[in-house]
């Protein structure tokens, strides 16, 4: 009895000290890889003891040095100042019994001036001779933009062209010298689980660093209303002014422009997402070709299948884009896809999301022809599909601005607006070669209306001119009145060459 009662305390001595031993080894191995700090020793009281199973150590991780590829971004990444101007906004306020009697009927005018509207944001230099990318959010209605660099020096910067849909914004700075560009990576390659670095210049005090992995891809978050999106997410922080800079792999390539926080607080709060390159390169190549995005459309509504969809219609899968809807005369339509088909694959490759199908289709041109595979009454079925554009055909569009119009305006003054018995408008100042000279407005036409929205600003005209231009006719309906006091109306195409 007492020699059992002997080795009972014998075994459970050497248990413990296995333990220790055990756990001894477990601290080394982690801490093994920093030779500059001590390694301390751990008694069996100081720690657990470890069960038998987790006694065996793991293999030894490689280490992930990001320092490459933080050296070759901060210099690459911008601080951009965004100012919208004071502006003067006359308008007339409703008549009163006094105007009624010694005004004219129509209400006093006031003059309201806004107050100047500064943002700040950053972006990413893309080529030596000074093309940046940045979020379109950054740049929004502004009239100045300046750029600091890196090295605390500051370009005016003048925008080449911005597409709402990806948020995305591609301006220009004039250099002397070669700037430091960030290579270009691609997205489709990132993993998740993979180390990226998310770096901007928000405050103006040369670019900032943080450090996380890919926490999922072709995320959909319904914040670009209607916009294409597949954002990449992250956990590197990414705060307000972050916006427009640079997601970077460890080799040190951009592979995202970071864009979107969520938050309770409008602080970092463990989520960020960055626009992949695989939509940033097409959409950047076309605005600083065309000025507009050439955006290849399917011409299709639906959505991503989810479970319960499938058991509903009885799909047959759980991936995909469900049809529920096909445009008439779309592409769609005359490659034969019908309702209730499924998208399960384009140009092979698998479709699980319309994210991700979304994703696939802005690398495309109007007029790319691509193979479509479809679940219908659950068997696969290929078709071939001729993208369109946003006007149904396969043209290239282009941008139309005022300068096209060829035709300078002003906002009417008191005497205008009293001479022709109008409460806004905007004056035809001067007329050159362009689309008005081609629809026949002379200098001195009073525009109401265009497509039926009333013009009361430079603004309201751009902004009319903008929608227009991604419209499927691309015409603007001008109602007005011409100097001899006559109504008029206009049709401006500006899709003609």
């Amino acid at each position: 009895m007492k020699m059992g009662i002997k080795n009972l305390i014998l075994g459970a001595a050497v248990i413990a000290v296995s333990a220790s031993v055990a756990s001894v080894t477990t601290y080394k191995v982690i801490e093994k890889n920093n030779a500059s700090k001590n390694v301390q020793t751990a008694t069996a009281a100081e720690v657990p003891v470890l069960k038998a199973s987790y006694t065996q150590t793991s293999a030894p991780q490689r280490h992930i040095d990001l320092t490459d590829a933080a050296d070759k971004s901060i210099h690459a990444v911008v601080h951009i100042k965004s100012t919208k101007n004071s502006r003067t906004q006359t308008i007339r306020r409703a008549p009163d019994i006094y105007d009624f009697f010694f005004g004219d009927g129509m209400g006093r005018q006031q003059e309201i001036r806004t107050q100047p509207r500064v943002g700040f944001g950053s972006g990413v230099i893309l080529t030596e001779d000074g093309y940046i990318v940045t979020n379109h959010h950054v740049i929004d209605g502004a009239d100045e933009l300046d750029v600091t660099l890196n090295d605390n020096r500051t370009f005016k910067g003048r925008l080449i062209g911005s597409d709402e849909n990806t948020d995305l914004a591609l301006i220009k700075i004039e250099v002397d010298e070669k700037l430091p560009a960030l290579p270009v990576g691609n997205s489709d390659d990132l993993k998740v689980g993979e180390w990226v670095l998310a770096v901007g210049n928000p405050f103006n005090l040369t670019s900032t660093v943080t450090a996380g992995i890919v926490s999922a891809k072709a995320r959909t978050l319904g914040v670009y209303n209607g916009g294409i999106e597949s954002f990449i997410q992250t956990d590197a922080a990414i705060n307000q002014g972050n916006s427009g800079g640079a997601l970077v792999n460890a080799a040190g390539e951009l592979v995202g422009i970071n864009s979107v926080l969520t938050s309770p607080t409008g602080s970092y709060a463990g989520y960020g997402f960055a626009i992949p390159t695989s939509i940033m390169t097409k959409v950047v190549s076309d605005l600083k070709e065309y000025g507009t995005v050439q955006r290849a459309i399917l011409g299709i509504m639906g959505g991503t299948v989810t479970s319960e969809l499938s058991e509903e219609k009885d799909l047959g899968t759980v991936d995909g884009v469900y049809v529920s809807e096909v445009i008439a005369d779309g592409a769609a339509q005359e490659a034969g896809i019908e309702v209730g088909d499924v998208i399960v694959a384009v140009d092979g490759n698998k479709i699980k999301s319309m994210a991700q199908m979304q994703e696939m289709f802005t690398k495309h041109q109007p007029g790319d022809k691509v193979k479509i595979t479809v679940l219908r009454k659950k068997k696969e079925k290929d078709v071939d599909v001729v993208l369109r554009n946003v006007q149904g055909n396969t043209n290239v569009v282009k941008n139309a601005d005022l300068d096209m119009l060829g035709a300078t305006f002003k906002e009417l003054d008191e005497k205008d607006m009293r001479l022709y018995k109008v409460s806004h408008g905007l004056k035809v100042v001067d007329v050159a070669k362009g689309r008005f000279a081609d629809a026949g407005i002379k200098k001195g036409f009073i525009i109401m209306k265009v497509n039926n929205v009333p013009m009361k600003s430079i603004e309201d005209i751009e902004k009319a001119v903008k929608q227009a231009n991604t419209s499927s006719d691309q015409v603007l309906f001008i109602s007005g009145v011409t100097p001899s006091g006559k109504r008029a109306y206009y049709s401006v195409n500006l899709s003609q060459e």
